[in-house]
């Protein structure tokens, strides 16, 4: 069966056309040059949630540089978090998502390069005989990975043309190098300052460069930096500022700093603003300790926006072998649920065990009661 997909990605999942039907597809002409039909689906979940167009267009760049990416939480966020940024300068209730269609795949990798290795590069240059460390110091590779989104709109005479551009600036926080061939990996820290600094100076290039590609015109594009985190990260990374390019403008206008992390529980020695949940968590994984004696461990992820919780997400790995044993812990675990933590705070449990998932539950935002599912 298939996992049920995080709450931190749920809030900004695109409405498929997989929805039930309740109202007639709309068809429409996408752009004014091309003779080409496609549909708007007429649901909508609700205002967390774009439609696509059927049929679904996939990224230009798809495929591309996965690799300079270090975790699969941060390939994630640095899509799902960009929409939800999206949705303060391109509602839900007017536009609709595709995947980026102006930067190709081959563009991607010539602006990653280094300036001197290829004249569209933005990382800084670096000659060939620099020493690693000197490199690492003064010239790291700062870019990682650039994330296009399209943001389309229906126009007066009824066709759908693109209505503005969000763009997602991958950054190293930590540039890894070798001395030599081989050789072991050493870890070069950037700072935030620095890192803000170099994600605001490729922002107004890359902004630039999208006003001269044929099909952009003068549309608003949003630009985010995103600070990814270190290659052993059990959580993904965030956007730390974002600016808009307003209609017409070849450079981004004042920036927005963000206050937004994610952290993993328990913590042993949390700061203040962690320390409620710690401890609501250690009871929360007490009560599993000693009601199971062969439960092994748990882990809670939690995202913070300004200092506050918005939701938890925890993973319990199990050695249970009958499915009789599932479901009386899967009971236990709904009544632990709402004992030992606030009953505001959204909570996606996900039950898993060798065999994969095992059990979700899912409780909402002062929901009484949670949303359970066995798996087959």
């Amino acid at each position: 069966m298939k996992k049920f997909i995080p709450i931190a990605l749920a809030s900004v999942l695109l409405l498929s056309a997989c929805a039930p039907k309740q109202e007639k597809d709309e068809e429409v002409v996408q752009d004014k040059e091309k003779v080409e039909t496609t549909i708007i689906p007429s649901n909508q979940l609700d205002g967390n949630y774009y439609k696509t167009l059927v049929p679904y267009k996939e990224s230009a760049a798809r495929g591309a540089v996965a690799s300079n990416i270090y975790t699969k939480y941060d390939v994630a966020e640095t899509e799902t978090s960009l929409m939800r940024l999206s949705q303060s300068v391109f509602n839900t209730d007017d536009y609709y998502f595709q995947e980026g269609q102006f930067i190709s795949y081959d563009a991607v990798y010539d602006w990653l390069a280094r300036s001197n290795k290829n004249e569209l590069g933005l990382n800084p240059a670096a000659p060939d005989d620099m020493d690693p460390t000197q490199r690492a110091k003064e010239a790291p590779n700062y870019l990682a990975h650039i994330v296009e989104q399209n943001y389309l709109t229906k126009t007066e005479d009824g066709k759908v043309a693109l209505g503005g551009i969000s763009i997602g600036l991958a950054m190293n926080s930590i540039y890894y190098y070798q001395k030599e061939q081989y050789g072991e990996y050493y870890e070069e820290p950037i700072g935030d300052e620095k890192l803000l600094a170099e994600g605001k100076r490729m922002a107004d290039e890359v902004v630039k460069r999208l006003r001269e590609m044929e099909g952009v015109g003068d549309v608003p594009i949003m630009v985010g930096v995103f600070k990814q985190l270190s290659r052993n990260s059990i959580v993904p990374g965030t956007y730390i500022a974002t600016a808009i390019a307003d209609a017409g403008k070849t450079q981004v206008g004042e920036w927005t700093k963000l206050n937004e992390q994610y952290v993993t529980f328990p913590m042993s020695s949390p700061e203040d603003i962690y320390r409620e949940l710690n401890t609501s968590f250690q009871n929360f994984k007490q009560d599993i300790d000693e009601y199971f004696a062969n439960y092994t461990s748990v882990i809670g992820r939690a995202f913070y926006k300004d200092n506050v919780v918005q939701h938890l997400e925890i993973e319990v790995p199990v050695q249970f072998y009958s499915k009789s044993e599932i479901i009386g812990f899967t009971q236990y675990l709904t009544g632990v649920l709402y004992s030992e933590f606030p009953a505001d705070l959204a909570i996606e449990v996900d039950i898993t065990s060798m065999n994969g998932a095992e059990a979700l539950i899912l409780k909402e935002r002062d929901a009484k009661e949670p949303t359970v599912h066995i798996y087959n």
